[in-house]
């Protein structure tokens, strides 16, 4: 009888762990979906989808290809230039003005590579561009469209718009005539937020000119994706601008019976454009943060995807990198690509500027630019 008993009691035990092991496994198997699926409808980013049916040219493949820029390059400024995100040369006293993440205009001399720190802001500089009477115009994230004297006086052109505050104001150009162009990416995010605007993908971007005498800022483009840097063309007829999740690069035009209107310029290309600027040899130089491909090129396509990305990165989740083989994009006066300089190890290049025989490269990130001899270290 105790020996039944026995049993009786060793097979209720038996029962019961294995029920608790049924719980512990589910728990353990569903209960992170759950967890997942409560996060993904509780999170209120919302993305759209991107019209990337407006991508009307083929795929971009680019004739002439450096895929090792890294191995040719020198570091100027290293550890000097934090986030050197644009530069601006002055060729008159052979002078780089670099926009550094520190809040600081850095100079950088061209025949010593030297590094002066020569204005300090307290923001986010981005966006530089030389004006009328060689003043600094300067794009800064969190403080609107600066002008800095050559003696380091700081004033300010605009910080708001139609009543509102800038957002987040980007890239920048000035016409000959001394019009200032200039990008807002977005009025919802501002830049420590910018990767919520690209996952969310609407379009809360703008392009805006700023008068030089009257002061008056005007919205002239509106709905636009992410617009991020910005060249005034050298017949000053257009002003062109990136939009990066779009991967392509629009015109307005500024002059003549479409005046006001906008057009393609480049699309479908194989990156997501940061910063455009042009030589004055014929060819637009655009920084490249990443390849589109394989990663990007299926994110922006799928909201789903994007929405699941946000929640990883709003709570710290680790994810492989996805940035890689950054560089720079050079395209002819037609929108034709014409070389692609780039690096597997390299990612968030903003842009490029081509001084002489080199090319010097921004990036949002690194402590440094990068330097390329184009007359030995050429694509192929």
């Amino acid at each position: 009888m105790e020996d039944a008993e026995f049993k009786e009691a060793t097979r209720q035990t038996d029962k019961k762990t294995t029920v608790l092991w049924s719980y512990g496994f589910f728990l353990l198997t569903f209960a992170p979906v759950l967890f997942a699926v409560i996060l993904y409808h509780l999170e209120p980013l919302d993305p759209a989808e991107l019209p990337l049916h407006q991508l009307t040219q083929p795929v971009i493949t680019p004739p002439r290809v450096n895929s090792k820029l890294l191995e040719g390059a020198e570091f100027i400024g290293a550890g000097q230039l934090v986030g050197p995100e644009d530069i601006a040369y002055d060729a008159k006293t052979e002078i780089i003005y670099v926009a550094c993440a520190d809040g600081w205009i850095k100079r950088v001399f061209l025949n010593n590579s030297d590094v002066e720190n020569w204005v300090y802001l307290g923001g986010r500089p981005l966006g530089l561009a030389f004006g009328l009477n060689q003043q600094l115009i300067v794009a800064d994230a969190y403080q609107g469209v600066l002008k800095l004297s050559m003696e380091g006086k700081v004033e300010v052109l605009t910080d708001e718009v139609e009543g509102r505050i800038l957002k987040f104001a980007d890239g920048i150009d000035v016409a000959k005539d001394g019009m200032i162009y200039f990008t807002e990416a977005s009025y919802k995010y501002n830049l420590s937020q910018f990767i919520f605007d690209i996952l969310e993908g609407k379009p809360h971007g703008s392009l805006m000119s700023i008068d030089p005498v009257s002061r008056e800022t005007k919205v002239l483009a509106r709905d636009l994706y992410f617009p991020n840097g910005l060249q005034v063309s050298p017949d000053q007829n257009s002003v062109i601008f990136c939009e990066t999740p779009m991967r392509r690069c629009k015109k307005y035009i500024r002059a003549g019976d479409r005046k006001g209107s906008l057009e393609s310029f480049v699309d479908n290309l194989p990156i997501l454009p940061d910063n455009i600027r042009y030589d004055g040899e014929g060819l637009y130089w655009i920084g490249c943060p990443t390849f589109a491909k394989p990663y990007w090129d299926i994110i922006l396509k799928y909201p789903i995807l994007r929405k699941i990305l946000a929640i990883a990165i709003k709570y710290n989740i680790n994810l492989p990198t996805m940035e890689k083989n950054g560089g720079i994009l050079a395209v002819d006066l037609e929108g034709k690509t014409v070389a692609h300089y780039y690096d597997p190890n390299l990612m968030m290049i903003t842009g490029g500027n081509k001084i002489g025989n080199y090319l010097y490269i921004a990036s949002l990130h690194y402590p440094h630019i990068l330097r390329l001899d184009l007359s030995t270290h050429a694509a192929k």
